[in-house]
């Protein structure tokens, strides 16, 4: 007898969203849902604790613990959770503190765990919160007393980098056990929702408002309040930028500094600089296998926003068919889409829109016709002012987000690096010319040697043996 389904009916769920009530019971609840789907699912586990220093080993085992009880200067102290992985005769044990929706790490509470750790001989202490640390590496909370070279590290990933990851496996990669596959899916289904706490990067901050009109009106200061905050949550868009686009095509994208930047305080200094100067915030995503790196920049007081890439012309070909091989890779481009190219030494560009040089591909070569030896593809756009994605105004991070997925749908993955064609053997002259060309001059012989019908190859004793003995 068939059963009618009831509109109203709610599918049961492994880990329901129901019934959160307070930012504590989420944290629990997340903390819970999240160490027990990475007991189980090795290849999320490795992916997320291997870069610590954990075993990659498919057999590993993998157990988590919550709110575990330890004893600190005569204080009972509970971290959320504890991740150990142990192969062979080598373990590996982290204690874990989570955050959800607003909740801020404290660098006092991150301390006492790492002198728990310490104490307990673990390896690390890992933070899970709404946070993004400004560059890789680093981690959000300021006052941190662990050192470089300090055997326990702290660690940080946020629920949107975890998330990333466990979209990045589940729709892209794949989970080969169907099991494991629907605990990633019920997890992925989880943090996505409002009530988890895990938070998308939305919002740029109370100090937003001011810093974007004081750089417009050019009256920025150094010393001035939030100016140090905004630049701060430009990597950290940058990098949530990196996070979505990867999960979006599977694909780990990196957020890079160049080598003058790779301190967090240089890097800082210079946003800072770039803010009060009026020149634009800069940044570099790397995805594996394209053209080249996407470079994004925002111009706050010019309330412009740009992403271009550089990809280096064909050398095989002239100046027009340069121009139609790149333009032939456009053909999805905005027609709005600048195609700067640039010739050998030259210093300024010809600029053209896609939409011109598709007309006429003259349009790319200087009035002396000299070859392009590289083009910057150039796609600019009008920056978001509001400083969250759902307010009345279109927000700055929505902006950003969608100038990098329309630049990369709809240029960067279409253009194909040109590769030169491999050498070829060239045909060498015959030998019976070469012997007409030495003997040419001779005199003739008079008793020729016969000439042989073919060439035989000299017989070599078998690797076996044939019976005879090796000086035939």
């Amino acid at each position: 007898m068939a059963v009618d389904k009831n509109e109203t009916w709610t599918r049961a769920r492994l880990i329901p969203v129901s019934g959160i009530s307070s930012e504590k019971e989420a944290e629990t609840r997340a903390a819970s849902a999240v160490l027990a789907v990475l007991s189980v699912v090795r290849d999320l586990s490795v992916a997320l604790f291997s870069p610590m220093g954990a075993s990659r080993a498919a057999r590993a085992i993998v157990e988590t613990y919550t709110e575990p009880q330890f004893v600190l200067d005569g204080k009972k102290v509970r971290p959320d959770g504890v991740v150990r992985i142990s192969y062979g005769k080598v373990t590996w044990t982290a204690l874990v503190e989570i955050k959800t929706g607003d909740g801020r790490l404290e660098a006092d509470q991150i301390n006492a765990y790492w002198e728990i750790a310490r104490q307990q001989n673990f390896d690390a202490v890992l933070t899970i919160s709404n946070e993004i640390a400004a560059s890789p590496g680093s981690h959000p909370t300021e006052g941190l007393r662990v050192r470089a070279n300090s055997k326990i590290q702290v660690h940080h990933i946020s629920w949107t980098a975890l998330l990333s990851t466990a979209v990045m496996f589940k729709v892209h990669r794949g989970v080969d056990d169907p099991e494991q596959a629907w605990l990633v899916g019920e997890l992925i289904r989880y943090l996505e929702h409002s009530a988890s706490g895990a938070m998308a990067f939305d919002d740029m901050g109370p100090n937003w408002v001011p810093v974007r009109d004081g750089a417009r009106d050019g009256i920025l200061r150094k010393t001035d309040d939030g100016v140090r905050d905004i630049a701060l949550r430009w990597d950290q868009l940058l990098r949530y930028a990196a996070l979505q686009l990867g999960a979006q095509i599977g694909s780990d994208v990196q957020h890079v500094l160049s080598k003058a930047n790779t301190e967090q305080k240089v890097r800082t200094a210079h946003l800072v600089d770039a803010l009060v100067a009026g020149v634009a915030l800069d940044g570099v995503l790397r995805v594996p296998n394209t053209v080249g790196d996407i470079e994004i920049s925002t111009d706050v007081k010019a309330r412009r926003i740009t992403a271009c890439v550089n990809v280096p012309a064909p050398d095989d070909r002239g100046a027009k068919a340069r121009s139609s091989w790149i333009i032939a890779q456009l053909k999805d481009a905005p027609a709005g889409l600048v195609i700067e190219s640039y010739a050998k030494n030259a210093r300024t560009p010809v600029s053209a829109t896609v939409a011109a040089a598709r007309e006429d591909r003259d349009v790319l070569l200087p009035e002396d016709k000299r070859d392009p030896v590289r083009f910057r593809l150039v796609l600019t756009q009008e920056m978001g002012q509001g400083r969250k994605t759902t307010g009345r105004k279109p927000g700055f991070i929505d902006s950003i987000l969608n100038l990098l997925g329309t630049f990369y749908g709809s240029v960067v993955q279409n253009v194909t690096p040109w590769i030169p064609k491999a050498p070829k053997i060239s045909a060498p002259p015959s030998m019976a010319a070469s012997v007409d060309d030495d003997h040419e001059d001779r005199e003739p012989m008079d008793n020729p040697p016969p000439v042989a019908d073919e060439v035989r190859p000299i017989p070599m004793p078998s690797a076996v043996g044939d019976g005879r003995p090796w000086s035939q």
